[in-house]
């Protein structure tokens, strides 16, 4: 069936199918979420397990070797790996790229949970989580105030701003660094132990006993049946100060009597410090799948509320990933935009008919914007990769239109009508269009299989460029034709090409000079030859290869990492020593300093990160 005559006789319907294309498109556009890089999913699990006090050595033979033996045999997995520092035993299990991630988690599981007998009965929970490999922190921020603590501060953090962040759309998560935890210690004194002849696991036994609420049963009360709990958790510390303690010859005393309850803070294990002022850090994450763009204007909307509702509190950006992402989004459109100008503008000093060229620039538009909707329907995003797809596709959406206008243009200059022009032009090059538009696509649906992690990057590359260029290609069988039919005049020139532009003949003249004879016929293509040979030896030996290029993001981070013995307080005195010492280099804006923790996220007293912003 030849579709451009019949969209010439119809144009209501195709012209009406592209109008809510294109609508559907603009709606994807405005509502697809934007990123940095696309979404990926790595299926890696992680096996977290503590042990307060526990050596290393002692860790890798009781627990890390247990656990790497049972996750060794689940199928799927690709390679293991353990990290272990005092206290903890972190394992990485990576899978294979075709094993689903919500399937890795839970075989790990299971795997954990058939040893869970043979490991150490004073070990913590084993935690098993999914590793998630996109989920840096795309906003930080540092918290400070003079007139509070460091404990009031953790306490603001954790209450305000947290709670008022993490109900938002988009909220992955926030995590508080520095700072440190309410925590009520009780100091027991030796000597009255003694004269009550009770000891300090005693005390601990009966506390730990009698401290919790325990649901008791249903009964009958006033002629309906309700839920019954022991209530005996104690809500303030006066009242487990009161708590009363039985001694072994059967008498009672109060807890207050064996020693000191202070309500306190626990001992810090990290710090923060932005300038060198101490305080209180809190990074955001953004849910899977989130816009960065959108939850960062969701945090800073949030934050100048509660900047309003406390100005003693001073709130300041230490990092911030969006503004790149940001940037990249804006300098693809303005690209896209270049291109599609551009575009034209080479067609119009070809073609030198602003009808046709107009025509031809209605393809890039119809191409372009109903592209956005399917790639809402596959789960994309508007990032480097998929940007990159459609700032190439640009030139490539309008080639099929400038086929089919300069043929039925051909037409039209033997003396046919437009109408007559279009439908038999169409029906006449409409075999090569479909065969060029097809030839692109099966150049580029390929490269959305790739394997691996670069496969699930460029998975959005090749479809989003095949998806373009296919819409291309009902723009040019459609929408061209029909254009073409009822706006296009009927030339008042006899022949071919007799109106040709200066382009057109100058080309056509080298054309002619260099097929006129047969030395320069071969010097040709002895020049493509040496051109073609010399760009691969080129490629291969003088232009680095990359995942990704290089850039620049005007900071320098640095991991700092003290002896063994090293204490938290030594940290803290070397990571100032560094930031006196970097502070007054030119071009530095801002230091932040985050202790007990190393730039991967390893919690350790005695790593550090310092990042430098420029």
């Amino acid at each position: 069936m030849n579709f451009s005559a019949w969209s010439i006789r119809n144009p209501v319907a195709p012209i009406l199918a592209f109008f809510v294309l294109v609508v559907l498109g603009w709606q994807s556009f405005n509502s697809l979420p934007i990123t940095r890089f696309p979404n990926i999913d790595v299926p890696i699990v992680s096996i977290a397990v503590t042990q307060s006090g526990a050596a290393p050595a002692e860790l890798e033979t009781q627990v890390t070797k247990e656990i790497e033996d049972a996750v060794a045999g689940v199928s799927g997995v690709d390679h293991i790996e353990s990290t272990i520092t005092d206290g903890i035993s972190t394992t990485a299990v990576i899978f294979r790229m075709e094993v689903p991630t919500t399937q890795a988690v839970q075989d790990v599981k299971d795997a954990i949970d058939r040893i869970r007998s043979d490991l150490p009965t004073s070990i913590e929970e084993p935690i098993v989580s999914k590793v998630d490999v996109e989920g840096q922190a795309i906003q930080t921020f540092s918290v400070s105030s003079p007139g509070m603590t460091l404990e009031e501060l953790s306490w603001f953090v954790d209450d305000t701003i947290k709670r008022a962040i993490q109900g938002q759309t988009g909220i992955g998560r926030v995590d508080r660094y520095g700072g440190s935890d309410r925590e009520v210690r009780v100091e027991l004194d030796e000597d009255r132990l003694n004269s009550f002849s009770i000891s300090a696991a005693d005390v601990n036994a009966q506390l730990r006993r009698m401290n919790m609420d325990l649901g008791s049963g249903r009964g009958q009360v006033g002629g309906s049946e309700q839920a019954i709990r022991t209530l005996g958790d104690t809500r303030d510390v006066t009242a487990l100060a009161g708590t009363m303690i039985s001694l072994p010859n059967g008498r009672f005393v109060r807890l207050s009597e064996l020693g000191k309850v202070i309500d306190t803070y626990e001992e810090p294990k990290s710090f923060s410090r932005f300038n060198g002022q101490p305080g209180v850090t809190f990074a955001v994450f953004r849910a899977k799948g989130a816009s960065e763009v959108s939850v960062a204007e969701t945090v800073g909307k949030t934050l100048d509320e509660i900047r309003a509702k406390h100005p003693d509190v001073s709130i300041e950006m230490v990092d911030d990933s969006v503004y790149f992402t940001y940037g990249n989004y804006e300098a693809a459109i303005h690209t896209l935009i270049e291109g599609a100008v551009l575009a034209v503008i080479v067609v119009m000093l070809f073609l030198r008919n602003w009808r046709a060229t107009l025509i031809s620039a209605v393809a890039l538009p119809l191409s372009a914007i109903p592209t956005f909707w399917v790639m809402e329907l596959l789960g994309f995003s508007l990032n480097l990769v998929s940007f990159l797809a459609m700032t190439l596709a640009t030139g490539i959406l309008v080639d099929d239109a400038i086929v089919e206008i300069e043929n039925i243009e051909r037409h039209i200059r033997m003396g046919k009508s437009p109408y007559r022009a279009a439908i038999e032009a169409a029906d006449e090059i409409g075999l090569a269009v479909i065969a060029t538009t097809f030839t692109i696509i099966a150049v580029f649906v390929p490269v959305s299989f790739m394997p691996g992690i670069p496969g699930q990057y460029f998975i959005q590359f090749g479809l989003t460029v095949a998806v373009s260029v296919f819409f291309s290609l009902l723009v040019a069988r459609l929408i061209t034709p029909v254009m073409a039919a009822y706006l296009m005049k009927p030339s008042d020139v006899s022949g071919h090409h007799d109106d040709e532009g200066f382009m057109m003949r100058q080309y056509t003249r080298l054309v002619r000079f260099t097929t006129k004879r047969w030395y320069t016929r071969y010097s040709t293509l002895l020049a493509a030859i040496l051109v073609s040979v010399g760009s691969v030896v080129a490629l291969l030996v003088f232009v680095p290869g990359s995942f990704l290029p290089p850039e620049d993001s005007s900071r320098v981070s640095l991991s700092i990492e003290l002896p063994p013995d090293a204490m938290l307080a030594d940290t803290d005195r070397t990571t100032t020593e560094i930031y006196n010492r970097v502070k007054d280099i030119d071009g530095v804006e801002n230091v932040f300093v985050l202790g007990g923790a190393s730039p991967k996220g390893d919690l350790e007293l005695r790593r550090a990160a310092v990042t430098v912003l420029l």
